[in-house]
């Protein structure tokens, strides 16, 4: 059974996403399932950090945006929802190709929503685990 509550695709998501920082770093929306999001992030001179690793901040990037997508089309018309906690755990360092994140949700209430998401390597090894909680906020 869907969780989606309203029209998602791949091409909505992306069109969603012109123009901010999702366009600049690169991020692209790669499937959508009846309980999943996801996408994935290059790792290239946009999103690495110094010692040539993907930025732990990109990696949030990534996570923020699976999460609070996936919150606002697992919720009703007129419905939106903002970020109030995320937080993510690094676990794999990744140098080059791409960094790809599943988002699913733990929680969809009728006020808060709380996400998981996973990210993993070209090889599908985990680079790094989030959550994000999102307040959803009802049409004025």
């Amino acid at each position: 059974m869907s969780i989606w509550k309203k029209p998602i695709t791949l091409a909505e998501c992306a069109r969603t996403s012109d123009n901010t920082a999702v366009t600049h770093l690169g991020i692209e929306f790669t499937e959508v399932g009846d309980d999943y999001l996801r996408g994935r992030v290059p790792v290239d001179e946009r999103t690495r950090q110094p010692f040539g690793l993907l930025h732990g901040g990109v990696s949030v990037v990534l996570a923020e945006t699976l999460g609070s997508i996936g919150a606002f089309y697992a919720s009703p018309e007129g419905h939106r929802g903002v970020g109030l906690d995320i937080n993510a755990n690094h676990l794999r360092a990744a140098t080059s190709g791409w960094v790809t994140g599943t988002a699913r949700p733990v929680h969809i209430g009728r006020t808060t929503q709380v996400w998981a998401i996973e990210m993993v390597n070209d090889a599908g090894e985990l680079t790094c685990v989030s959550r994000i909680t999102m307040a959803m906020l009802a049409p004025r």
